[in-house]
């Protein structure tokens, strides 16, 4: 059984916020990751806004770009007289 859950570290114990559902004594594997709360709106964004900074390339740029320029351009039909 795998499952995600959260809890808050107090000392040598990790205190979950909910039932776990396992027998009292039943040996268990935890991975342990950090978890940061935003402290205001948008902090979290703000955090993930650089993800690819490392692996952005100049093509990249150039593709956006040019999906960008291809959403304004007018496709529209002349309408003949």
């Amino acid at each position: 059984m795998t499952k995600i859950v959260h809890g808050v570290v107090q000392g040598k114990t990790i205190r979950f916020d909910q039932d776990l559902g396992i027998d009292e004594g039943q040996e268990v594997e935890v991975q342990v990751r950090t978890v940061t709360s935003p402290t205001a709106w948008g902090d979290g964004l703000r955090r993930c806004a650089g993800a690819m900074a490392d692996v952005w390339s100049e093509e990249d740029d150039r593709i956006l770009a040019e999906i960008h320029e291809s959403r304004h351009r007018d496709t529209r039909k002349e309408i003949p007289e």
